[in-house]
């Protein structure tokens, strides 16, 4: 389970940015209700709206510790695969760090008052822990129903039908979604021909009217990946993906195994040795 990969809407730039400003608010509500970290002794001779605006700005410094750690996942996803447990590890370790800062903000800010470091720190540990807790469980809830209309949408427009084994997708239409999860393409299952890595695009090659056709679209590869998963469309090599049901040929050669299409303007596709076996196997089994 913990070696899962998680979703890709959860380090999707949009949903990063919802997570972040539902916990910064979250927190400013959470702090002016339930003051932890000793927060109404930072500054004790204050009315309450000062308290508020004080205690905001540093709720909000502190909830900088979370912008920077989706900022690095958001990058990192688009490089690695996370697993459910490296996620698990990744709030954690937000956590910790967010305690520290106001652990170290609550000792400076009064640094006459006697205070014992690891009984502030655990304190903080818990009130930080449910600052973000609470707000990620939410939107997470949130993201998944989300997620799950979604699909249901697309399989009510491209008409799929649940899955039999062996898996082989009985849609009749692929739809493609871009990084902000909105429908840009949908093609006929029996138009589609490969798939091709671009920088942060993929390029979509189709048939249109018997003619070679390609729609770039601002997505990930492992993104399209998820979204064709148990279909018949398979990763054949780092920058690309084949539809099986157009594959006539798998030629091996000295320079390599390449997959051939038979048909006029369309290249030869290599497959890496990283996928040779399971494509070569599922090429075999198609047939």
């Amino acid at each position: 389970m913990f070696n899962q990969k998680i979703p890709s809407y959860l380090y999707n730039k949009k949903n990063i940015i919802s997570l972040i400003l539902s916990t910064a608010f979250f927190a400013l509500i959470f702090i002016n209700i339930y003051q932890p970290f000793d927060s109404r002794n930072w500054y004790p001779n204050i009315s309450n709206f000062t308290y508020f605006i004080s205690s905001g700005l540093i709720i909000l410094t502190g909830v900088l510790v979370v912008v920077i750690s989706r900022i690095i996942m958001y990058y990192w996803g688009k490089k690695r695969e996370i697993s459910i447990g490296n996620y698990a590890l990744w709030i954690l370790l937000e956590i910790f760090f967010m305690s520290l800062f106001f652990t170290v903000y609550t000792l400076n800010v009064n640094p006459n008052k006697a205070y014992d470091y690891l009984t502030v720190f655990k304190t903080a540990s818990v009130n930080t822990a449910l600052i973000l807790l609470l707000p990620y469980t939410i939107i997470h809830l949130y993201l998944i129903y989300k997620e799950n209309n979604l699909q249901l949408q697309a399989m009510q427009q491209s008409g799929t039908v649940p899955m039999t084994e062996p898996a082989v997708s009985a849609q009749k239409i692929f739809s493609f979604y871009d990084e902000k999860n909105e429908l840009r393409l949908s093609v006929n299952r029996n138009n589609l021909l490969y798939i091709e890595s671009a920088d942060n695009y993929v390029i979509i090659w189709y048939l249109n009217k018997g003619s070679l056709t390609r729609f770039m679209l601002r997505n990930s590869m492992k993104a399209i990946e998820e979204q064709l998963a148990d279909t018949n469309v398979l990763r054949c090599h780092r920058s690309y993906m084949v539809n099986f049901e157009q594959i006539n040929v798998i030629r091996r050669q000295n320079e390599g195994i390449y997959i051939e299409f038979g048909m006029k303007d369309v290249p030869d596709i290599p497959i890496s040795k990283k996928y040779s076996d399971k494509v070569i196997q599922c090429f075999t089994n198609y047939l």
